[in-house]
């Protein structure tokens, strides 16, 4: 039986629940943070988020064969842990509270978690100001010493120390975004499109660094640019590059982003126009140019859609796009250039894909069908790139995002 109600006390209701078997591999701990505060608690022009139907972080023990999930406790918290991200010796795991609880300057939180190595329990460390309204995505710096964090009702991005026992410290550099916000509607959506999500102001949607640690890049989509910082990694300062942004269409509205593994290419996904553009990066310069726009949808779609995620394989081979409304995942080819052909897609078995995420054997991905209030758990073809729904879902409400984290002592 697992048990995780000491390591939890203090923090929330666990329930424990019977483990599973894991194939002789090593045993895995998956962590869904989720939208689990009523429409009160957060600001007005939030668009997107129903009533919280989550309970906080949700702990799942995962089957190394089969992919399934067996439920492993709950950290209870009403403020929307919407974002996770664990540390790279997976003690520690970090969660952005998309709200703005937090004084009377409406900012939100950012939580560090202790990881029990035992049974992957959550112990609450602490918890600080995340530097604006509404975070909405946090990732730790390679050298694990700053966490970023991207505040998109704030329209602000920031930078939190990780100190030696996990804690985080006060922000030590808060960046707000400026300038023209773009277009309430995208020209390069698909036919009948209705989808606006986001330009009525600045809105930070994503921030991480590049694998060199020097350059840190951010999206918002508000003002449809990808923002390009220089990083220090004594003082944790964001100086801008030069040019400090590259624009986007008007009212494409940029969300996510991802590397490729040899660090010279980077997707983005704009939300509103269902595209991925493809970018050439330059590490040492943290220089974009701009090589690719493809559609995120097939061929002869016509109507709304939100995109939501992007993530390049572990191999580099295929991109992964979520679409929302269209409520499936895009497959892309990376050719030897590093742009994008369509292979095909793969319904979510659910509702509003917000996140999806690919588990460390590369052999298993779990979407967030966030209006669904499930995980749903498809087997990754490592040759095509095609997806293959196992046939097993978890409950969760409202999830939206997913962690992992592998158990040593387990």
């Amino acid at each position: 039986m697992l048990r995780t109600a000491g390591w939890l006390a203090g923090v929330g209701v666990v329930e424990g629940a019977e483990e599973k078997g894991t194939g002789g591999r090593v045993p895995l701990m998956v962590y869904v943070g989720t939208f689990s505060s009523p429409l009160k608690d957060v600001l007005p022009t939030q668009v997107d988020l129903p009533p919280g139907n989550g309970r906080g972080i949700h702990l799942f023990r995962a089957d190394g064969e089969t992919g399934a999930l067996t439920a492993a406790g709950v950290v209870e918290s009403g403020v929307s842990p919407s974002c996770l991200v664990v540390s790279a010796d997976g003690k520690f795991l970090y969660a952005a509270n998309e709200t703005e609880r937090r004084g009377a300057g409406k900012v939100g939180t950012v939580s560090a978690y202790a990881v029990s190595g035992a049974d992957g329990g959550l112990k609450l460390i602490n918890e600080v100001e995340s530097g604006g309204a509404g975070p909405t995505y946090v990732s730790l710096h390679p050298g694990g010493r700053f966490l970023f964090v991207a505040n998109y009702f704030g329209g602000t991005v920031a930078v939190l120390p990780v100190l030696e026992d996990g804690r985080l410290g006060a922000a030590v550099c808060v960046r707000e975004d400026a300038g023209e916000i773009g277009p309430a509607r995208s020209a390069h959506a698909p036919a009948g499109s209705f989808a606006f999500s986001g330009h009525d102001r600045t809105h930070a949607h994503m921030i991480r660094a590049d694998a060199g640690g020097k350059h840190v890049l951010h999206t918002d989509l508000g003002l449809d640019r990808v923002y390009v910082w220089r990083f220090d990694e004594k003082s944790g300062e964001l100086t801008p590059s030069d040019p400090a942004f590259v624009s986007l269409p008007p009212g494409d509205g940029p969300r996510h982003f991802d590397f490729h593994p040899d660090g010279r290419r980077l997707y983005v996904i704009q939300e509103e126009a269902s595209t991925i553009t493809v970018f050439d990066y330059d590490g040492e310069k943290g220089v974009l140019a701009e090589r690719q726009t493809i559609s995120s949808l097939p061929p002869g779609y016509a109507g709304s859609n939100f995109c939501s995620g992007i993530l390049v394989s572990g191999d580099g081979r295929f991109v992964y796009a979520g679409n929302r409304l269209h409520d499936s995942i895009g497959i892309f080819a990376v050719g030897r250039d590093g742009t994008l052909s369509f292979v095909g897609e793969e319904w979510t078995r659910g509702n509003y894909p917000r996140s999806f995420s690919i588990d460390p054997s590369g052999r298993f991905l779990y979407c967030c069908n966030q209006r669904a209030d499930h995980v749903a758990v498809f087997r990754v073809d490592k040759r095509t790139g095609r997806l293959e729904f196992t046939g097993h879902f978890a409950a969760v409400g409202n999830p939206s995002a997913v962690a992992f984290v592998e158990l040593k002592g387990g």
